[in-house]
Protein backbone atom coordinates (compact mmCIF):
# COMPACT_ATOMS: atom_id res chain seq x y z
CA UNK A 1 0.00 0.00 0.00
CA UNK A 2 0.87 3.64 -1.10
CA UNK A 3 0.71 5.84 1.99
CA UNK A 4 2.95 8.87 0.08
CA UNK A 5 0.98 11.96 -0.64
CA UNK A 6 2.11 14.01 -3.30
CA UNK A 7 2.18 17.77 -1.72
CA UNK A 8 0.41 18.90 -5.46
CA UNK A 9 -2.51 17.00 -4.14
CA UNK A 10 -3.30 19.00 -1.03
CA UNK A 11 -3.89 22.34 -3.16
CA UNK A 12 -6.41 22.74 -6.17
CA UNK A 13 -5.84 25.26 -9.21
CA UNK A 14 -9.30 27.15 -8.63
CA UNK A 15 -8.20 27.32 -5.04
CA UNK A 16 -4.58 29.30 -6.34
CA UNK A 17 -6.70 31.53 -8.53
CA UNK A 18 -9.15 32.66 -5.90
CA UNK A 19 -6.14 33.33 -3.53
CA UNK A 20 -4.47 35.40 -6.38
CA UNK A 21 -7.95 37.20 -7.30
CA UNK A 22 -8.47 37.60 -3.34
CA UNK A 23 -4.93 39.74 -2.95
CA UNK A 24 -4.52 41.24 -6.48
CA UNK A 25 -7.74 42.94 -6.66
CA UNK A 26 -8.75 43.47 -3.34
CA UNK A 27 -10.07 46.67 -3.79
CA UNK A 28 -11.74 45.69 -7.23
CA UNK A 29 -10.45 44.41 -10.11
CA UNK A 30 -8.13 47.36 -11.77
CA UNK A 31 -6.95 47.06 -15.40
CA UNK A 32 -3.04 46.90 -15.58
CA UNK A 33 -2.84 48.72 -18.52
CA UNK A 34 -4.27 52.05 -17.87
CA UNK A 35 -5.40 51.50 -14.08
CA UNK A 36 -9.13 51.66 -14.76
CA UNK A 37 -11.49 50.35 -12.24
CA UNK A 38 -13.98 50.32 -14.78
CA UNK A 39 -13.77 46.81 -15.65
CA UNK A 40 -16.16 44.07 -17.02
CA UNK A 41 -16.10 40.04 -17.09
CA UNK A 42 -15.51 38.44 -20.00
CA UNK A 43 -15.88 35.22 -19.40
CA UNK A 44 -13.67 32.42 -18.46
CA UNK A 45 -10.47 31.42 -20.52
CA UNK A 46 -10.56 28.05 -22.50
CA UNK A 47 -7.69 25.91 -21.40
CA UNK A 48 -7.85 27.01 -17.55
CA UNK A 49 -11.79 27.31 -16.51
CA UNK A 50 -10.62 28.83 -13.64
CA UNK A 51 -9.41 31.71 -15.02
CA UNK A 52 -11.41 34.90 -15.25
CA UNK A 53 -10.80 37.18 -18.25
CA UNK A 54 -11.79 40.82 -18.57
CA UNK A 55 -12.09 43.99 -20.45
CA UNK A 56 -11.48 47.58 -19.51
CA UNK A 57 -14.07 50.02 -19.96
CA UNK A 58 -11.20 52.85 -20.38
CA UNK A 59 -8.51 51.56 -22.66
CA UNK A 60 -10.53 48.41 -24.37
CA UNK A 61 -7.78 46.46 -23.71
CA UNK A 62 -8.21 42.83 -22.35
CA UNK A 63 -6.52 40.82 -19.79
CA UNK A 64 -7.22 38.21 -16.98
CA UNK A 65 -6.15 37.32 -13.68
CA UNK A 66 -2.64 36.50 -14.23
CA UNK A 67 -2.24 39.73 -16.47
CA UNK A 68 1.15 41.86 -15.78
CA UNK A 69 2.27 39.37 -12.79
CA UNK A 70 5.05 36.75 -12.10
CA UNK A 71 3.05 33.61 -13.71
CA UNK A 72 1.60 35.14 -16.58
CA UNK A 73 3.08 33.45 -19.91
CA UNK A 74 4.08 30.01 -18.37
CA UNK A 75 3.63 26.32 -19.47
CA UNK A 76 2.92 25.31 -15.43
CA UNK A 77 -0.55 25.30 -14.05
CA UNK A 78 -0.45 28.52 -10.86
CA UNK A 79 -0.76 25.72 -8.66
CA UNK A 80 2.58 24.24 -9.49
CA UNK A 81 3.79 28.31 -8.97
CA UNK A 82 2.16 28.34 -5.61
CA UNK A 83 3.55 25.21 -4.57
CA UNK A 84 7.62 25.98 -5.68
CA UNK A 85 7.24 29.32 -3.95
CA UNK A 86 5.88 27.83 -0.17
CA UNK A 87 8.49 24.75 -0.82
CA UNK A 88 11.29 28.02 -1.54
CA UNK A 89 9.87 29.11 1.46
CA UNK A 90 10.61 25.73 3.04
CA UNK A 91 14.33 26.85 1.95
CA UNK A 92 14.30 23.41 -0.18
CA UNK A 93 16.73 22.95 -2.86
CA UNK A 94 15.98 23.42 -6.70
CA UNK A 95 16.24 20.05 -6.80
CA UNK A 96 14.25 18.93 -3.92
CA UNK A 97 11.60 21.31 -5.47
CA UNK A 98 11.74 19.12 -8.89
CA UNK A 99 11.22 15.96 -6.91
CA UNK A 100 8.18 17.10 -5.06
CA UNK A 101 6.35 18.60 -8.31
CA UNK A 102 7.11 16.17 -10.61
CA UNK A 103 9.08 19.17 -12.49
CA UNK A 104 12.75 18.35 -14.10
CA UNK A 105 15.58 19.95 -12.70
CA UNK A 106 15.79 23.22 -15.28
CA UNK A 107 12.47 23.98 -14.98
CA UNK A 108 12.59 24.16 -11.25
CA UNK A 109 15.31 26.35 -11.19
CA UNK A 110 13.79 28.85 -14.09
CA UNK A 111 10.94 28.88 -12.01
CA UNK A 112 12.87 29.83 -8.75
CA UNK A 113 14.79 32.08 -10.28
CA UNK A 114 11.33 33.79 -11.79
CA UNK A 115 9.80 33.95 -8.58
CA UNK A 116 13.07 34.87 -6.44
CA UNK A 117 13.74 38.27 -9.47
CA UNK A 118 9.75 38.83 -8.62
CA UNK A 119 10.32 39.21 -5.24
CA UNK A 120 13.07 41.39 -5.16
CA UNK A 121 11.09 43.64 -7.80
CA UNK A 122 8.31 43.56 -4.49
CA UNK A 123 10.53 44.76 -2.54
CA UNK A 124 10.99 48.00 -4.27
CA UNK A 125 7.45 47.95 -5.95
CA UNK A 126 4.38 46.25 -5.64
CA UNK A 127 2.94 42.53 -4.62
CA UNK A 128 4.91 39.77 -6.30
CA UNK A 129 2.12 38.28 -8.05
CA UNK A 130 2.41 42.23 -10.36
CA UNK A 131 6.13 42.66 -10.94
Amino acid sequence: MNLLISISSLTSEAACFEQVRARRWADGVVCPHCKSHETIRRGKDDTQTERQRYQCKGCEKRFDDLTGTVFEGHHQPLKVWVLCLYLMSLNLSNQQIARELGLNKDDAQAMTEQLRQGIEKKNTCKPVWEC
